[in-house]
């Protein structure tokens, strides 16, 4: 069960930051997917583990689904994006 709520936070948070990054038109839904995925692991990373903001301290993806781990699977996707645009992955 856990890897289905993961497949489906990361599908909403990968396609939220294509939206917001405008690079839905050359993302699929794998991409969406991927970069939904590895954008909450940076988020969590960075917000949780680095800065120790939020509730994305101390928690992990088993432990349910929130509204903030939402939140910062959004913003860990933006800026996945964001260095996968710099590193010109994505255009």
């Amino acid at each position: 069960m856990t890897w289905i709520i993961a497949i489906l936070v990361g599908a909403l948070a990968g396609w939220l930051a294509s939206i917001i990054m405008k690079t839905d038109a050359q993302q699929g839904a794998i991409a969406n997917i991927l970069i939904g995925i590895f954008g909450a692991m940076l988020g969590r990373w960075i917000f949780g583990d680095l800065l120790g903001i939020g509730s994305a301290a101390g928690t992990s993806a088993t432990q349910g689904f929130s509204l903030w781990n939402i939140l910062w699977s959004i913003v860990g996707a933006v800026v996945l994006i964001a260095i996968l645009k710099a590193l010109r992955v994505l255009r």
